[in-house]
C-alpha cells in the first residue's frame, strides 16, 4: 500500500477510484450524502470508526487493508491475523485438513493471498515429484510451480490456454487487492517463456465454461478441472486469504490413474 496516501481520505479515493465508483456510486451504496464523502477524502471532515468500516465493506477492501485504513483514521485495526495453526484457529483448520483429506485420491492444496502452498493432500506429492527440488525450497508458490520452465510448464499439453487463464486470473487479484506482491508476481509469470504458435481457443473443449489442466506424467496423461473454495465470512485476517484448490479428474481416464495410485 505503498503508493497510496497515509491520510484516511486517500485511502478512500484510491480505493473507490480502483472500483470504478463515481462518489455519487459510493455515496448512495454508503447511504451518506455526496457532500459528506466529498469531504472525507479531502480531508475536511474525519470518518468514524464506524463509518471507515461501513465505506470499507462497501468498496470490498480486503481486511488487512482496511486495518490500514483504520490506523490512517486514528483507530486500532479489529482483524486479527494469527497463524493456521493458532488454537483461535482450530476449528478453521480441522476444516481445511477435512477438505483436503476428504479429496483422496484427488489433489487438492491450499494456498495464502500470494499464492504460497499452506496445505496440500497426499495426491499432491506426485505432481510435485514431477517439478525442479529447487522450486520446492522455502515458500512454495504453486503459481509459479504451474508456469516456471523447471516445473510443470513443460509437461503441461495446453500451456498456452493455461498460461493465459493463469495471468488473467492474477492480473484480476492485483486489480482487486492492489498487493505489490502479486503484481510482482504476475510481472514474474509473464516473463516466463510463452509457447510458440497461435493461442488456442480457451476452453474449447469444454464449450467455453472451463479450463482444464492437461499434463503428461510418467504414469500417461491427466487432465484436471479445479475449483476454488474461500470461507464464507471470515473475520480473520489469515482466514480471508486462505483459498483451497482442488482438483477434480476430466475424464475416466484421470479418475481411473488416480485411484489406482497408492497414497
Amino acid at each position: 500500500m505503498s503508493d497510496i496516501p497515509a491520510a484516511v481520505g486517500g485511502h478512500l479515493r484510491a480505493w473507490r477510484q480502483r472500483r470504478r465508483l463515481s462518489q455519487l456510486d459510493l455515496a448512495c451504496e454508503a447511504e451518506i450524502s455526496t457532500r459528506h464523502l466529498s469531504f472525507l477524502e479531502t480531508g475536511r471532515a474525519l470518518p468514524s470508526r464506524q463509518m471507515v468500516l461501513r465505506l470499507a465493506d462497501r468498496l470490498d477492501v480486503p481486511l488487512r487493508d482496511r486495518n490500514v485504513m483504520l490506523v490512517a483514521a486514528g483507530y486500532a485495526p479489529v482483524f486479527p491475523e494469527r497463524p493456521l495453526d493458532d488454537p483461535a484457529l482450530k476449528a478453521a483448520r480441522e476444516a481445511v485438513d477435512l477438505i483436503l483429506t476428504g479429496h483422496e485420491p484427488f489433489p487438492a492444496l491450499a494456498v495464502d493471498r500470494a499464492w504460497n502452498l499452506v496445505a496440500a493432500n497426499r495426491a499432491v506429492a506426485p505432481l510435485m515429484a514431477l517439478v525442479d527440488p529447487e522450486l520446492l525450497t522455502g515458500k512454495v508458490n504453486v503459481l509459479r510451480l504451474s508456469l516456471h520452465p523447471r516445473g510443470l510448464a513443460p509437461r503441461v499439453e495446453n500451456l498456452t490456454e493455461w498460461r493465459a487463464h493463469i495471468l488473467d486470473r492474477l492480473r484480476r487479484e492485483v486489480e482487486l487487492t492492489a498487493d505489490p506482491g502479486l503484481e510482482a508476481l504476475h510481472a514474474e509469470l509473464r516473463g516466463y517463456p510463452a509457447p510458440a504458435g497461435a493461442p488456442a481457443r480457451v476452453g474449447a473443449a469444454f464449450g467455453g465454461v472451463a479450463i482444464p489442466l492437461r499434463l503428461n506424467t510418467p504414469g500417461g496423461a491427466l487432465s484436471f478441472l479445479t475449483t476454488t473454495t474461500v470461507f464464507g465470512t471470515p473475520v480473520d485476517i489469515t482466514l480471508s486469504e486462505l483459498t483451497l484448490e482442488t482438483f477434480f479428474p476430466a475424464d475416466e481416464a484421470t479418475a481411473a490413474a488416480l485411484r489406482a495410485q497408492p497414497l
